[in-house]
């Protein structure tokens, strides 16, 4: 870590050299109003993407953003009920005011972007922004205990679960380290890529928006999300001081366990300071299903932090500090744990961000991100004895430096990142360990008539080291571990017209084996099952091929997608059905590498049909296979080339159809899921199910507030069905009927 700080000094020396800090700001702002009525819009989020400045319009439409530097940025504005506009806007040397008119959409993911005085019905083929943007109504009406549960409605998206409280987002098949999760663009710190058993430490009620990106700028978080990076934003840090405090208040209730949960989040300026609070709280109780109670699901957590920014002319320098407490239960196994397992989760997380505007002519804003985590996690057995317990504090630190136009490229960004990580498990025979990380990358675009083209390459180095080598273990000769090793992306997209554009994208990516892969060797009782690490493995590199089209009008928007990923080893815990010698309740689950390949199609589309009635409707399918060896062949009897990898959601498809009506929302939504009887080794087929949901949201704007109502039925037939992504699947259903009402106050 100390390399990457020196580095650190030295660029940003390089970068100030001979150049003062740009000791010039100015203030953008304006008024919001509705295209066809003229009058005021309160309450749109107004955001700088360059430059992650953002803002919210009063009660009177009027945003201001100040501390803005002179250039050219992108200006996005969002707001429920109105279609996301993107604008480029030029700051030059003064004060500016842009004044914004949106227009009223009753679709639920429309973006226009405008050039000059004229609306183009097409979304902005700007690949720096992400792939897909959860926020205002989407995000509340699919807002979950989880935040898997909130981006299951997705095309592509699927949870892996175990319970009430641990779900993990899955994406075209790809879970685990193949997704990263981040917050407010820094990593979660947590253990849950590794089993199905841990929670991610991020609660999705307090997010402002979700960022879902792929490609190139993906390289900027890690080579090896080949699945997609998953960043939920809080600003917990803020980049600008607001003109008055700002903020929001939320209450969810459901039925289906007894659930309630509570946020509060304030923005407020004190002077040059802009301080941030944010609260929040879950309890719920057992899961019912339509043939009884799942026992041991419930949880109780709380997410909180606080941050103070001290803004000025140069730029901004933050800091928070954010808990995050969860206690839940781990459903009984007759086999592994009879009476279930609880756990005791906790984080504590320290975060620094700075970022400084220069005068170069090269390197016009150095960000810097430094963040500290502590984490716990504690399963104890119902004899109340400690099984496992994981301890992980994670160390990051990264420096960013954005470029402005060089030749054809019209803007980039370079960085370093660094991690360490300080793992140690008590209860298993898994040595303790420590991960260390560095890494440099570039992220390039250019836009060439229609067409937008954008390049990343990222270098990589990782050693893992346990604390004691044992080159005589049981699992073989554990020991320090190097892997170096290059990641590359590219993308295109090419407007064929102002409806319609054509895209592709590449990811070469690069995984090194994790310290759990490596070196893991007991029992872990939550997830029913005794891990055997293998000290041997190689990296696993990927190769991610893409093809899109999309296609965007006033009343309609429509996504296609095919998608071939590709691994030379593939990593995962293999399931060995043999049951363990000192522990003959658990089977041995060893991890291996393998050839595999993942393919399959999105299609999305949303359409009104009718003044104000729309129609969206969305279809995700993913096959994955691996080679088997001649040696397996042999071994087990088995007589094929490939065979199903575990853990693979079917074909699902969603079909809904709502009215909406000033601020009135109503509607019906019906899920499919087919039959998965492509399984992997030792693991349960599961049936088709059609599930039917009912939703409802009303907003009502008055003085200066702005309230919002969520009313959702889900599975309102009480349906009995088995996902096949729970590790439960064998035990019990999944959730029966659950009525659930939100409300929440911006002001």
């Amino acid at each position: 870590m100390r390399y990457l700080i020196i580095s650190f000094l030295l660029l940003a020396g390089a970068c100030l050299n001979g150049n003062a800090l740009a000791d010039s700001r100015y203030i953008l702002s304006g008024t919001i109003t509705d295209a066809e009525t003229g009058e005021p819009v309160s309450f749109a989020y107004v955001h700088i993407e360059e430059l992650n400045r953002t803002s919210v319009a009063d009660a009177q439409g009027y945003y201001e953003l100040k501390n803005v530097p002179a250039g050219n940025f992108t200006l996005t504005i969002h707001r429920i009920g109105y279609r996301t506009q993107t604008k480029e806007i030029a700051i030059k040397e003064a004060n500016e005011t842009v004044d914004i008119v949106l227009s009223s959409t009753v679709l639920g993911s429309q973006s226009v972007e405008v050039i000059g005085q004229n609306d183009t019905n097409v979304e902005g083929s700007n690949m720096e922004h992400a792939s897909k943007k959860i926020f205002g109504s989407d995000l509340r009406q699919n807002l979950g205990n989880t935040l898997s549960q909130t981006l299951a409605n997705l095309p592509g998206f699927d949870e892996r679960k175990m319970g009430g409280a641990p779900g993990r987002p899955v994406i075209r098949g790809l879970g685990g380290e193949r997704v990263l999760i981040l917050q407010d663009g820094m990593r979660s710190g947590d253990v849950s890529a590794q089993s199905s058993d841990h929670a991610v430490t991020i609660d999705p009620i307090s997010a402002q928006e979700v960022e879902i990106a792929r490609g190139p700028q993906a390289l900027a978080y890690g080579a090896n999300a080949i699945g997609g990076v998953i960043n939920v934003v809080r600003n917990q840090i803020a980049s600008s001081t607001p003109s008055k405090t700002t903020g929001n208040f939320t209450v969810n209730g459901e039925t289906v366990n007894r659930g309630l949960s509570g946020a509060l989040d304030v923005t407020a300026p004190v002077n040059d300071l802009a301080v941030s609070l944010s609260l929040n709280g879950r309890t719920a109780q057992d899961i019912s299903t339509p043939i009884g109670q799942t026992d041991n699901t419930y949880y109780r957590s709380t997410n909180n932090a606080v941050g103070v920014s001290w803004i000025k002319n140069w730029g901004y320098v933050g800091g928070a500090f954010s808990s995050y407490f969860n206690n839940y239960g781990i459903p009984p196994d007759p086999q592994g744990h009879p009476n279930g397992v609880d756990i005791e989760m906790e984080k504590f997380q320290y975060d620094l961000k700075s970022e400084v505007i220069l005068n170069n002519e090269f390197v016009n804003v150095l960000e810097g991100n430094f963040s500290l985590k502590n984490y716990t996690h504690r399963e104890i057995e119902s004899s109340g004895a400690l099984g496992t317990q994981f301890g992980l504090v994670t160390t990051n630190a990264e420096l960013k430096a954005k470029h402005r136009e060089i030749g054809f490229i019209d803007k980039g960004s370079f960085g370093l990142w660094g991690e360490m990580e300080d793992y140690a498990i008590i209860g298993a025979s898994t040595p303790d360990a420590n991960s260390y990380k560095l890494a440099a990358y570039l992220i390039e675009e250019a836009d060439i008539n229609r067409l937008h083209l954008e390049g990343g390459l990222r270098f990589d180095w990782v050693m893992n080291k346990p604390v004691e080598d044992d080159p005589n273990s049981m699992i073989g000769n554990i020991r320090k571990r190097s892997f170096p090793a290059l990641s590359s992306s590219f993308a295109a997209i090419y407007s064929l017209k102002s409806s319609l554009s054509i895209g592709t994208s590449l990811l070469h990516s690069f995984r090194a084996p994790s310290l759990e892969e490596l070196y893991s060797e007991g029992p872990h009782l939550a997830s029913y099952s005794y891990e055997i690490g293998n000290p041997e493995l190689d990296p696993e590199r990927g190769l991610a091929k893409e093809l899109f089209l999309r296609y965007q009008q006033t009343k309609a928007n429509a996504e296609f997608a095919l998608f071939h990923n590709n691994f030379d080893n593939y990593l995962y815990a293999r399931d060995t059905g043999q049951p363990n010698n000192s522990r003959p309740d658990l089977n041995n689950y060893q991890f291996v590498g393998e050839e595999a390949v993942l393919y399959g199609a999105e299609l999305s589309g949303e359409f009104i049909l009718r003044s104000n009635f729309v129609l969206n409707a969305s279809m995700s399918y993913t096959i994955a296979e691996r080679n088997v060896p001649e040696s397996e062949q042999q071994t087990t009897g088995y007589n094929s080339d490939t065979r199903p990898l575990p853990m693979i959601p079917p074909l699902n498809s969603k079909v809904s159809f709502k009215y909406t009506k000033d601020g009135l929302e109503l509607g019906t939504r019906v899920r499919f899921s087919a039959e998965q009887d492509r399984t992997g080794e030792f693991e349960t087929p599961t049936d088709n199910y059609t599930l039917l949901d009912l939703f409802a949201q009303y907003r009502i704007e008055g003085g200066k507030l702005l309230h919002t109502f969520s009313l959702n039925a889900n599975n309102l037939l009480n349906q009995e069905y088995y996902d096949h992504l729970s590790r439960i699947k064998d035990l019990r259903p999944e959730p029966g009927r659950n009525v659930s009402i939100l409300y929440r106050v911006y002001f």
